[in-house]
């Protein structure tokens, strides 16, 4: 049976032996997010602090905090919702008769589901008083955040003239009794609702719920495409359809269910300063001007549980959170993309830093096409780093990736950088927030084997018999076949036909330097992942250093990155964090070579990334030292071991 409400679902975690109950008096100012995050870490369990200093309500943290509980709460392994999406939807493209009759029971379910059941009455409204947001237990989750944060608040709104819904996940700084900061960040939708009220100069109605069934948790988070309602999108993996009820001073409506509701309003041109909060790139975010939300009602159940989240280096609970949303929606994207065969987001580096895909090309360069269509598509337009690799290939495992890295790509033709394009919100590496620059790195095979799977002769003998510079073709398309064509047609610098197996092979048989020190004597400590990343810690000169790297003889090594010291080097999750979160692609990027022609840049040899700490960053995110010893002092009073 699916869980109505949020107490349901922990009553079921209880049950399972998933859940704590921790009954000592805790603060919610930084000690629940020490306790917490010591758990997290040890994929531990949900956790209900029942005495929370200041306030009267239980405070909830981490219930989907590890993939069992994800599978309570939806029943079946997120991968089994996504493969019933796609066969569902490609039994309706094109619709066939056949296909939909074949499909009938089920179509009739998700409809079903998909509805909305409308109540009078409903629990959250059992209790309707004025608002007062200091009664609630709102973490302060890191020392220098800019104050308390409602970290798991819902976030409801509608447009303004299609009143299309949104419920969206945001941070929401907690200013005084009435007032908080509503951080709205790019391409997302309750954002673009109030740019649209702004423009209409009229104040945007808002719900804020705080604790609700597991469906409309994971909903909320789901980057669903702009217009499909994530209350509706809920009902798919609750298997039944949502209750929704009015709000009490607003026109919008909340789940019937829910804990706790904010009722109010964001009025057009009012900013206040939001920040700094630490985030979940593991850095603090810095400060700036966002909404104010204004809250004229609080209604709820008469016993409440209030629902927090604390986020920071990896791993956190939103890895499981992410990695459920991209198992069931992942697929979809082969509807519009039927060469894409897997996508994977890195929960390490914060999602949107690393993307993979895999895909069988059916032409050359079928895999930039698609690459550039995908980091142009919803929430995966503020990818920064794009990996394409063959369909083969386990798009989830960092090694195989590597090995991929190694064998096929060639900065010349496989490196594409875009610079000046919107970014994250989150992310600080570009020093001008939504603004940053992007890459691709094309990691395939080529096509091989395919009709169309290596550049055609005709162009080259076009460019030739024009008078083009026919022999750069060898420094610009280093390793690529020009078929029909020897060294002879072009003359002594002519293209040499040698494959890229060919060239890696000659480069793997060697590895030129067995310790970096050896290069530069500023290097710490190194490792190298699958012959093919060079990874160096180094205390200062992070840009020098990886320019003298590059230069080096390093064997089948293509890659070559510096971190700082509080980067380890053996914590995969910390090295992938450590890396994507503090590099800004255009800025922070080397080759062994660089050639220009016109406006055409191409790349040759060692790509090198300053990953380094860097003046201008904001700091990452570690505990003040004294929480951490009062959390040593009274762990045994928690109770969790």
């Amino acid at each position: 049976m699916p869980y109505s409400n949020l107490q349901s679902f922990v009553s079921a975690l209880e049950s399972a032996n998933e859940l704590r109950r921790i009954d000592a008096l805790v603060d919610p100012y930084l000690e629940i997010a020490e306790i917490y995050d010591r758990v997290v870490k040890q994929e531990g369990p949900a956790l209900l602090f029942e005495n929370v200093r200041g306030s009267d309500y239980p405070l909830l943290i981490n219930p989907l905090g590890s993939a069992r509980r994800i599978e309570l709460a939806l029943g079946r392994h997120p991968s089994e919702i996504g493969a019933s999406l796609l066969e569902l939807a490609q039994a309706a493209q094109p619709p066939q008769p056949r296909k939909l009759w074949k499909h009938r029971s089920t179509i009739r379910e998700v409809l079903w589901n998909m509805r909305v059941s409308r109540v009078r009455r409903a629990p959250v409204h059992q209790v309707i008083e004025n608002p007062d947001l200091s009664r609630l237990p709102v973490q302060t989750c890191w020392p220098e955040d800019g104050g308390p944060f409602i970290t798991f608040g819902l976030v409801i709104t509608k447009d303004p003239e299609t009143r299309q819904r949104n419920v969206g996940l945001y941070r929401i700084q907690v200013y005084d009794a009435t007032t908080a900061g509503m951080h709205w960040q790019i391409q997302k939708g309750g954002g673009f609702h109030y740019n649209k009220a702004e423009r209409l100069g009229i104040p945007l109605e808002v719900a804020v719920v705080i604790g609700a069934d597991p469906y409309l948790l994971i909903a909320a988070i789901t980057s669903l495409p702009e217009g499909i309602d994530e209350i509706a999108f809920s009902g798919l993996m609750r298997r039944a359809p949502c209750k929704l009820v009015r709000c009490k001073t607003i026109d919008l409506e909340v789940p019937a269910e829910a804990e706790i509701v904010l009722e109010g309003v964001v009025p057009p041109r009012e900013r206040r300063l939001e920040g700094p909060f630490g985030d979940h790139f593991g850095h603090y975010s810095h400060a700036s001007d966002f909404p104010v939300f204004h809250v004229k009602r609080f209604t709820r159940r008469r016993a409440p549980l209030y629902l927090s989240a604390t986020v920071g280096k990896p791993p956190q609970e939103d890895k499981h959170i992410g990695n459920t949303v991209q198992e069931m929606i992942g697929p979809l994207i082969k509807l519009i993309h039927p060469e894409i065969k897997d996508l994977w987001a890195y929960y390490e580096t914060g999602f949107h830093n690393l993307l993979v895909m895999s895909m069988d090309e059916r032409y050359y360069k079928e895999s930039m096409r698609t690459a550039l269509a995908l980091m142009g598509t919803g929430q995966l337009s503020l990818t920064k780093c794009g990996v394409l690799v063959d369909g083969n290939v386990n798009v989830s495992d960092f090694d195989a990736v590597l090995r991929e890295i190694r064998d096929n790509f060639d900065p010349a033709s496989d490196f594409l950088l875009l610079p000046g394009v919107p970014q994250d919100t989150l992310d600080f590496t570009s020093f001008k927030m939504n603004l940053g620059s992007k890459m691709v790195l094309d990691a395939t095979s080529g096509a091989k084997g395919t009709l169309h799977g290596t550049p055609g002769s005709d162009a080259a003998a076009v460019a030739y018999a024009a008078g083009g510079d026919i022999p750069s073709i060898e420094g610009n398309f280093s390793g690529l076949v020009v078929p029909g064509f020897s060294s002879a047609d072009f003359g002594d610098e002519a293209i040499k036909s040698s494959s890229r197996d060919e060239q890696n092979s000659e480069l793997a048989s060697h590895l030129c330097v067995e310790d970096p020190c050896e290069i530069d004597s500023r290097i710490l400590s190194h490792i190298i992942l699958q012959d093919s990343l060079l990874v160096v810690q180094v205390e200062v000169g992070g840009r020098e250093v990886v320019e003298r790297l590059v230069q080096a003889p390093l064997g089948s090594v293509k890659m070559v990155a510096t971190v700082s010291p509080d980067v380890p080097l053996d914590n995969r999750d910390l090295l992938l964090w450590g890396i994507f979160t503090r590099f800004d692609c255009a800025r922070d990027i080397v080759f062994t070579e660089v050639q220009r022609r016109g406006a055409w840049t191409t790349c040759h040899g060692v790509m090198g990334i300053d990953a380094t700490f860097k003046p201008g960053y904001p700091k990452p995110l570690d505990m003040d030292p004294d929480i951490v010893e009062k959390v040593d002092r009274r762990w045994a009073e928690y109770g969790i071991d």
